[in-house]
């Protein structure tokens, strides 16, 4: 393990799981992409002889989680499918200390060992990069409908699901490539599954870009809530902007207030909006 931190769930981000609560993150080298814009290139794109790491069993990441408070052990920072034993037998280590697992991922790997890894994960989320094959090609040095097809399978599965779209300028920041992708979405796994449209700041290679308008992601979110999809956030904004908090789909009122990576107040009970009633998709107890 060559990264190790204690985050808050909103951090991965996970916006319908336990919020409000902590998670032990912990990441190795490595990664199956290669994407140009990679925030953790330094550990993302690097052998793993080749960064400082530390020994920690499965049974020592379930124990540290535990003596910390944190409900949940997140695979997080790299690609965790490239440490994908290690994590199964962590999620298990973890089950045993009643601590659950979320892994943080680009969604590239095979139907088979997802479906093993789903009945260990309490939720998945899944960068979806763009709705562009030649995005993934050319920027990522992938395909998309690989993620695609781990996104539908994650739902079927019925680990709790969300989706990440980084906004990046003149890349994949197409008002109508945006639009397919809601659609697709909504068609393909439901109109309740939360998306969260990031901004992009310039690193790696792609320094030559500015980082994203608040305006663009802003509009992303927009477009996403104007074509059905019920829970659409902004990331990487100023702290404090509405786009964070979440919002009940038949009342309207805020009902998970957030500040930053900080959960003001909470109004969900049971699952449902305690204004109205109304159920509210997500693991909350």
């Amino acid at each position: 393990v060559c990264s190790y931190h204690i985050d808050p769930i909103e951090k991965k981000p996970l916006f319908h799981f336990l919020p409000g609560t902590t998670a032990f993150s912990i990441a190795t080298a490595g990664c199956n992409l290669t994407c140009k814009f990679c925030q953790n290139w330094e550990i993302s794109q690097q052998q793993p002889e080749n960064v400082d790491a530390v020994n920690l069993t499965p049974a020592r990441v379930a124990d540290i989680a535990a003596k910390y408070g944190c409900p949940t052990i997140a695979y997080t920072y790299n690609e965790p499918t490239v440490f994908y034993e290690f994590m199964l037998d962590c999620a298990s280590e973890g089950k045993n200390k009643h601590i659950r697992s979320v892994m943080i991922s680009a969604g590239y790997l095979n139907r088979k060992p997802l479906l093993e890894l789903a009945t260990h994960m309490d939720a998945i989320k899944i960068d979806l990069k763009s709705f562009s094959e030649d995005f993934y090609s050319k920027i990522c040095s992938a395909k998309l409908k690989p993620v695609l097809d781990t996104i539908v399978a994650v739902r079927e599965q019925g680990t709790w699901l969300e989706i990440v779209n980084l906004i990046i300028p003149t890349l994949n920041d197409d008002p109508k490539e945006i639009e397919k992708m809601c659609l697709w979405i909504i068609r393909n796994v439901g109109d309740d599954v939360p998306v969260h449209f990031t901004r992009f700041y310039p690193t790696y290679k792609l320094k030559n870009l500015p980082p994203t308008p608040v305006s663009s992601v802003e509009r992303a979110r927009d477009i996403a809530m104007s074509k059905g999809l019920k829970y659409a956030y902004v990331g990487n904004v100023p702290i404090g902007h509405p786009g964070e908090s979440t919002y009940c789909p038949s009342c309207q009122k805020r009902i998970i207030d957030r500040w930053g990576f900080s959960v003001r107040s909470l109004h969900i009970k049971d699952g449902r909006c305690e204004y109205c009633g109304q159920p509210i998709p997500g693991v909350w107890s």
